[in-house]
């Protein structure tokens, strides 16, 4: 079986599909999915050709084919798929490898972005994904979803394979030169993930080459105890009289990819302008086995675009999402005003939060969907992991369906039907989970809560859930009801220590019914911390609870040169008290994409200010904070879709309290994905931001004829024109519109942007100027057009 081979045998997969349908003639409008009916012989014989060179994998031309992208397409995308597997089985059978090779059905991104960046929803994803594994499961041996940019979508197929089937799963992510996928994922996060979802292989493949992917392929070996997957590109593209050309050499391609393979890489491969004989020298190359790699297991919880690893240091998890004891929360919950819990999220966060617990556990409430709509929301405008705390497990299995990333959930205790109920839900979804040190009741003695986190580690155990995604909760006895046990809980905790497991507690619980309660929480804290306590759930709007941590890390020499406690304590950065609104001003609400609380935000400032004045003053300056956080990393494409959504909201107010005059509004630029090309992810997102910074865009769409681009130019007379393309095979006919737009007398400048776009190939098709990504764009339009 494939199982039992991968992460043993070293394993070869295929090269390029689109190189090979290039050179037999595929064009730039041409659906490379429909070649699987009308030119069968064709796609058989580079199966073949990749056999015969030593290819384990072959891997179906059904790369786009789903029912969104084909929806224009001469077959149905089922018909696409099954011919397109038909043909890779008969391909090898003629090559004699049936015994010994293997189809993988190629699944790529959807095409749409999936919310909170874009409008498609995680349900949908995973129907459309579902549809396209139904219609052939029984056909092939492995899925793959290959060149994918978007965490949450991964999440989505891969629950589509194993909630409907028995196959093996591999995902391969394409990283940009920032080390970050398009929204946002490292690949620490992306290995977290994967690995908790239960995939058997993970990697990296496109986009660069295997020099350029040096630094992402090495944090990825160094992180995953799956085995690897390595695809990447013959080098970086070059535009050579018209067509796209890779320069780097089979043999230049393999001796990168040997050092790799030296290293630990289980299944070794080749993406765009890799030919069969790239592949016959790297299988030549490859050594038998799979090269041993010691990778140490951690304890990691991962919010969409980081990834929180437990170690030397105490991470804070925030308390404050929770109604226990909180009547304005207990309100908000009852009336649906969850923006309110979104606000008090970012909040902590900005207080130093690492982790955020979240409760909406209420009576009369609905608490599986308020958990879903809450996590939902938080994940939208917050990048910290997330701590699911409820005692039901319809809500806990309903959150961490749709949590982007992977959680800690808490929790369970010692008794058999808990565990019972929950520990499939860890198990399936990948979590940390919290386990409390209690059966009927909670124990007095030290001895006896070790004895249940013995029992909750080796049940945990039975359903595959390692000690390194269990964290064990003593539980903080309340000094004024029980002083005596006080101490048996810091006992405790040194005693779990010895198994091998992280720990955590409810801080602020030992002093209920105390007077001066901050005194008891950060004495009690200290002591916890020296016994071990890696996550206190505290308030982390209690500078001096803070503080205590920042102390503690120099004290036991956590914090080397106190570099922390420096940044933190320092009379010159210490922040002001947080007061406890509930609403942030336009400025925040913008900087943080809150939607539902722009247009009151907005309003506010019209009846202090004139709409102009609202614009320069508020507007522009936060999205110009928005802009520099994204060039600089502090955010990710996901916040700035939210700020740019947000503040397209602000401009709608704005707008119907005055009338524009004339050349106050930026523009139009016209945008458009050129000819052949399908994919206007990219052109989308650069529409929101421009149009966030007060343009009017006039959006073709993609596929768009050249004659189209050149009648839009004369109709609309536009300042600039923006052309996109993702194929490779799609640049000449950016080239070409290029070309008949200036023939037909255009003199705006032209500027271009996409995956296989660089400055370079921009110069060569006649573009004006080249763009990697949204801001880029504004600022070259805010540049050029003044």
């Amino acid at each position: 079986m494939l199982r039992d081979r991968i992460g043993k045998e070293l394993l070869i997969f295929d090269g390029a599909m689109g190189t090979q349908l290039q050179k037999a003639g595929l064009g730039a409008g041409d659906i490379p999915e429909e070649l699987n009916i009308e030119q069968p012989e064709l796609l058989k014989k580079i199966h073949k050709s990749y056999l015969e060179a030593g290819a384990d994998f072959v891997t179906t031309n059904t790369f786009g084919c789903n029912c969104l992208k084909m929806a224009e397409a001469k077959y149905e995308a089922e018909e696409m798929l099954q011919a397109a597997v038909k043909n890779a089985k008969e391909a090898r059978r003629e090559a004699g490898r049936e015994q010994d090779a293997y189809i993988a059905l190629d699944i790529g991104p959807i095409g749409q972005l999936l919310e909170p960046m874009g409008t498609l929803t995680f349900d949908e994803a995973y129907e459309i994904i579902k549809k396209q594994i139904m219609a052939v499961k029984d056909q092939v041996d492995v899925v793959l979803f290959e060149t994918m940019s978007d965490l949450y979508e991964v999440k989505a197929g891969v629950l589509a394979v194993k909630e409907n089937t028995d196959l093996p799963v591999f995902v391969t992510m394409t990283f940009e030169e920032n080390g970050r996928t398009l929204s946002g994922n490292d690949p620490e996060t992306f290995v977290n993930v994967a690995e908790g979802l239960g995939v058997d292989a993970l990697g990296v493949n496109c986009s660069l080459g295997p020099k350029e992917l040096k630094p992402i392929i090495s944090r990825i070996l160094n992180e995953a105890s799956v085995p690897v997957i390595l695809q990447p590109n013959a080098g970086l593209p070059c535009l050579e009289h018209g067509e796209t050309h890779y320069h780097v050499t089979p043999e230049e391609y393999v001796e990168e990819m040997k050092g790799y393979m030296e290293e630990g890489a289980a299944i070794a491969g080749g993406c765009c302008g890799t030919t069969p004989e790239f592949i016959r020298q790297l299988a030549q190359a490859a050594p038998k086995m799979t090269a041993p790699r010691a990778v140490k297991k951690k304890t990691k919880t991962s919010g969409p675009t980081q990834t929180v690893v437990f170690g030397d240091k105490v991470i804070v998890c925030g308390e404050r999402l929770n109604p226990t004891g909180k009547k304005k929360m207990k309100q908000a919950l009852l009336d649906e005003r969850y923006e309110e819990l979104v606000v008090e999220a970012i909040r902590q966060e900005e207080a130093g939060a690492q982790v955020l617990d979240v409760n909406v556990g209420l009576p009369g409430i609905d608490e599986p969907e308020t958990m879903k709509k809450v996590i939902k929301m938080l994940q939208e405008v917050v990048t910290v992991p997330l701590q699911i705390d409820s005692s039901s497990p319809e809500a806990i299995e309903k959150a961490c369906r749709y949590y982007n990333g992977k959680p800690i959930i808490n929790s369970v205790n010692g008794k058999d039907e808990v565990m019972d109920a929950v520990f499939p839900i860890v198990r399936k979804y990948g979590g940390v989970v919290i386990g409390l040190t209690l059966d009927e009741g909670i124990p007095l003695k030290a001895e006896e809560r070790f004895e249940i986190a013995k029992k909750i580690i080796k049940k945990a155990e039975e359903y595959g859930i390692g000690k390194e995604d269990i964290i064990i909760d003593c539980l903080t006895l309340t000094a004024s009801a029980q002083q005596k046990e006080v101490k048996e809980t810091l006992r405790a905790m040194k005693m779990v220590k010895e198994l091998g497991v992280h720990t955590v507690l409810g801080v602020s619980n030992v002093s209920f019914g105390l007077p001066n309660r901050p005194l008891l929480n950060r004495t009690f804290l200290t002591l916890a911390m020296e016994a071990g306590l890696d996550l206190p759930i505290i308030n982390p709007l209690d500078k001096e609870l803070m503080g205590t941590i920042d102390a503690f890390h120099v004290l036991f020499y956590k914090d080397i040169d106190s570099q922390i406690y420096i940044r933190n304590q320092s009379r010159e950065t210490i922040k002001k008290e947080p007061s406890e609104k509930t609403s942030f001003g336009l400025r925040d609400v913008i900087m943080h994409g809150l939607k539902d609380e722009v247009e009151a935000a907005v309003r506010e400032k019209l009846s202090q200010k004139e709409p102009l004045a609202v614009i320069n003053e508020e507007i522009i300056p936060a999205l110009d904070d928005v802009g520099k956080d994204y060039e600089t990393g502090k955010i990710f494409l996901p916040q700035l879709i939210q700020s740019a959504e947000t503040t397209k909201m602000a401009f709608e107010i704005i707008k119907g309290s005055f009338a524009l005059k004339e050349g106050e509004e930026k523009g139009p630029v016209l945008m458009a994905t050129v000819e052949g090309d399908i994919h206007d992810i990219g052109k989308n997102i650069v529409k929101v931001v421009l149009e966030s910074y007060g343009y009017r865009v006039i959006d073709l769409g993609k596929d768009v004829k050249i004659e189209d681009v050149v009648e839009a130019n004369r109709k609309y007379h536009p300042k600039a024109i923006g052309l996109s393309a993702l194929m490779t095979t799609t640049v000449a006919s950016m080239e070409r519109t290029i070309q008949a737009l200036r023939a037909d007398g255009c003199q705006v400048p032209v500027w271009v942007g996409g995956a296989v776009l660089t400055a370079d190939i921009a110069q060569d098709i006649g573009a004006d100027y080249y763009t990697e990504d949204a801001m880029a764009s504004v600022n070259l339009l805010e540049k050029i057009l003044k």
